[in-house]
């Protein structure tokens, strides 16, 4: 039998659609399901959501619940991976600190200063987690969805046997908006992207056929692409193509916005964005527990996430393309052999099978090593303990290097160190 282990499952809402997707297929309605999360309260919470989704869709699970993460994963076949390290105090301070020194962030969870140490104090409990699965489910897939998706996933290709793909929905998203802005059903419309995660590009966008570019440089020029989306515009007019994660995290990704004065108001760029859906999150599993309690109906339908589709593809062998995020093993010529690139990748019986891409556009290429660079030197700092790989990935970071002088980088960053303490495990 199936048996697929949730790390993390207290990230309700998450664990909610997923659970959704993948017993509302008919070859996995009888899957084990093993939930794991440190607080006994949203455990809970998660083992009465996924009974009343079994009951909602006709499934019948076998749900564990196990507050020990190895025994969770025992004798697991997927390992779905959901957590988010340190919480809301630990964002607040990737928020907090960087401010006082001029650093303004839109998410703080990928890339930039927030994404290095949301990394660092991570990647310490992804090499946990790949041992406990190598020693008690040796072969099983691990389905990331935690970020940063690209360092935590190379930390994983660094020192671990463990097969993993790093999951996003932005290319999901991002296709089905651009073709609402192009004026093209969304249905009818195929595409190719690439690069790294949330750095990614659509290198080719059809519709029945037919160059749909046209159609999105019109609506730009005719001002159809909503304020909101506006930093993604401009760096398509700039580039020639759309990239692939939202406004708000590319504002943080580049030098061009944030640093500069009046770029933040006609950008649109949502300063603490994250610090707000954080505040958010916290009150959500306990809205939904309180629902559970009270017998109130909670909506199941399914979503746009790869995980569902990828086990059901494993288990029956029924061929389907996703977007995954995977060791560069001669798939993307421009960048770096070893980082972590987003591709699509053909899912059966065989697994994940990555899509060799070959070349980037040399514009795109240049866009993703500037972060690569930073990406190498954490996993680096993480996995060898090298205090000097902060400051330097600090240093390489546009939005830090376009923000203040060498000194005050250093001073920010021991700082963060200071503040994170016995978390980054040094």
């Amino acid at each position: 039998m199936t048996k697929i282990a949730f790390i993390g499952a207290g990230s309700i809402e998450f664990t909610k659609n997923l659970l959704g997707d993948i017993l509302g297929f008919d070859e996995l309605k009888t899957a084990t399901i093993s939930l794991h999360d440190i607080n006994p309260e949203r455990l809970d919470t998660a083992e009465r959501l996924a009974h009343y989704v079994a009951k909602e869709l006709g499934a019948s699970p076998a749900v564990e619940t196990h507050l020990d993460r190895r025994a969770a994963l025992e004798g697991a076949s997927y390992v779905v991976n959901v957590v988010q390290i340190g919480g809301h105090k630990a964002t607040l301070l990737d928020f907090d600190i960087p401010r006082k020194y001029g650093v303004k962030q839109t998410i703080a969870d990928s890339h930039s200063i927030g994404g290095i140490f949301r990394a660092l104090r991570t990647i310490p409990f992804m090499l946990d987690l790949a041992r406990d699965m190598e020693a008690v489910c040796p072969g099983a897939l691990l389905l990331n969805y935690t970020n940063p998706m690209s360092m935590l996933c190379w930390s994983v290709f660094a020192a671990t046997s463990v097969p993993i793909v790093g999951l996003c929905h932005s290319v999901q998203y991002t296709t089905e908006q651009i073709s609402g802005y192009a004026g093209v059903p969304y249905e009818e419309v195929t595409y190719l992207g690439a690069g790294i995660n949330h750095v990614a590009w659509i290198l080719k966008f059809e519709h029945q056929g037919r160059d749909v570019y046209p159609l999105l440089r019109q609506a730009y020029e005719a001002g159809r692409i909503p304020p909101e989306d506006s930093v993604r515009a401009e760096l398509f007019n700039r580039l020639g193509y759309y990239v692939t994660e939202s406004s708000e995290h590319n504002a943080e990704y580049s030098a061009h916005f944030i640093p500069h004065a009046g770029q933040i108001e006609k950008f649109h760029v949502p300063i603490d964005e994250y610090i707000r859906r954080s505040e958010a999150n916290m009150t959500e599993a306990e809205d939904i527990r309180a629902e559970l309690l009270a017998g109130k109906p909670l909506e199941i339908e399914r979503s746009n996430e790869y995980a569902s589709l990828i086990i059901h593809s494993m288990e029956t062998g029924q061929p389907r393309v996703i977007y995954g995020n995977v060791c560069n093993d001669k798939l993307i010529d421009n960048l770096p052999e070893g980082c972590c690139v987003e591709v699509p990748c053909l899912v059966d019986h065989n697994g994940i099978q990555p899509t060799r891409i070959g070349l980037l556009p040399p514009q795109l290429a240049g866009m993703s090593r500037l972060h690569i660079a930073v990406q190498e030197l954490t996993v680096k700092a993480a996995l060898e303990g090298r205090r000097e790989y902060v400051h330097q990935a600090a240093m390489l970071d546009p939005l830090v290097a376009a923000s203040m002088p060498l000194d005050q980088i250093w001073a920010m960053v021991d700082e963060l160190i200071a503040a994170h303490g016995s978390a980054l495990r040094w």
